[in-house]
């Protein structure tokens, strides 16, 4: 096995001899932090530590809304199952961290080993010398396709957003706009009291509370793309994310009205708990399907895949359990023509980006990267690497390992900060999105 020195965030250098069979895990380190000092921007990030020394892998088990909980998983359920193993056995340690707590999943749980997975492979590329979209195949394209989020408060906002990012360079955007007579809705402006009502909360030390009527929202979206296809034209992708806020029936109506604008993909239509609906959207319309955010198992939504009702998945490497499910999920999407879009939005880590682009990197089937590129400069601070933008394509170096470290100095700078997810409910108060 050669010798290498790599140097950690420009704060030392080190070098090892890693030989595999002698490797052990002798220490398993968890770090929450939030240098963006933003609402739901807490990263939960674990060390794993060897026998050799210099030689370590960071992951990111980052889940918005359970960050204590999956920290504390982690130190007291998920770290003394690792004491000792080979850190080289990936796919025996992910099934052994699977079945250790007996009643297993659920989001808290494979957030956490989404995130010792992510380390392990960072380990094993640093062993390799090599950057781990080798371990899995190598190369397949020399970019990853990426695209970013155009809001507004009404259609011409929207627009005057797309248009500063078509500037940047981005060929496919997602946008969003503020439906008429809410306060607020997913990824737009919130209003002025809206934003003094969540604030309050927040010192308060509770979640927000946040209205949300479906009827308007579907009357509205068509009527954003017909007047984004008039003033931006048909060569611009672009895309919208429900975020699983209506019934299954405007589902299906929404899906149907949007197909005359050639969308690269309407993300998130319905909530995992209706899935047997997407049988209905795919019958009744064309318009392409993304779906899989908020997947926490393995294998969750594979009817999905094996009947074809979707065109892009969308499983968060950080939840439904790291490197090893992104790399199962795409192979099985392979043969049906399947994208992926796995999701990353700057509520996960740098990590997770990079363990994104690693996977999306090296299959055969990949479609389009969500990618945040515009990080603070504290998140800078903490994180050596991250994904760089270049002409609407992402790229990442060919560093050992993931090609990201953790200056852990830094993080302790910018600790935990309680800002709790809102809650959303009708405008009867009825404790349910749609």
């Amino acid at each position: 096995m050669n010798r290498r020195a790599f140097v950690l965030s420009g704060l030392s250098s080190v070098a090892y001899a890693a030989v595999p069979g002698n490797l052990k895990i002798t220490a398993v380190k968890v770090i929450v932090t939030n240098p963006a000092r933003a609402p739901l921007a807490n990263y939960v990030l674990v060390k794993v530590e060897t026998n050799q020394a210099g030689l370590w892998g960071w992951g990111d088990c980052t889940c918005t809304g359970s960050e204590l909980g999956v920290a504390k998983f982690l130190e007291e359920h998920m770290a003394p199952g690792l004491m000792g193993r080979n850190p080289m056995r990936i796919e025996d340690l992910w099934q052994t961290l699977f079945f250790l707590p007996y009643y297993r999943s659920g989001s808290v749980h494979m957030s956490a080993i989404s995130g010792i997975d992510m380390a392990l492979w960072d380990i094993k590329g640093k062993v390799a010398d090599l950057p781990v979209y080798e371990l899995l195949g190598g190369r397949a394209r020399e970019r990853l396709l990426t695209y970013t989020t155009a809001s507004g408060r009404d259609f011409h906002e929207v627009e005057e957003n797309a248009r500063k990012q078509m500037a940047r360079g981005y060929k496919v955007i997602k946008v969003q706009v503020l439906t008429p007579g809410m306060e607020s809705g997913y990824s737009v402006p919130q209003s002025d009291r809206q934003r003094a009502a969540t604030q309050k909360a927040y010192e308060e030390g509770l979640p927000p509370s946040e209205t949300w009527e479906p009827g308007a929202y579907v009357r509205t979206v068509p009527k954003l793309f017909d007047y984004l296809r008039k003033t931006l034209g048909d060569d611009i992708g672009l895309l919208h994310d429900v975020h699983e806020r209506i019934t299954p029936n405007q589902a299906v109506a929404l899906a149907q009205d949007l197909e005359p604008y050639k969308l690269f993909y309407l993300e998130d239509p319905l909530p995992p708990e209706h899935l047997d609906t997407f049988r209905l959207i795919r019958q009744r319309a064309s318009t392409p399907i993304a779906m899989g955010e908020l997947y926490v198992g393995a294998w969750e939504g594979l009817n999905l895949i094996e009947e074809h009702l979707v065109d892009y998945v969308r499983n968060d490497l950080a939840h439904c359990g790291g490197i090893t499910t992104g790399r199962k999920v795409a192979t099985a999407c392979e043969p049906k023509g399947i994208l992926t879009a796995w999701h990353g939005p700057g509520n996960i880590a740098p990590i997770s980006h990079m363990a994104n682009a690693h996977v999306s990197l090296s299959v055969p089937n990949f479609g389009i990267e969500e990618c945040e590129v515009n990080w603070p400069p504290a998140v800078h601070e903490v994180f050596s690497d991250m994904p760089t933008f270049a002409d609407g394509y992402v790229n990442i170096s060919d560093k050992p390992g993931l090609g990201v470290e953790v200056n852990e100095t830094a993080a302790a700078k910018y600790p935990y900060l309680r800002r709790l997810r809102p809650t959303i409910r009708r405008a009867d108060d009825t404790a349910w999105p749609y």
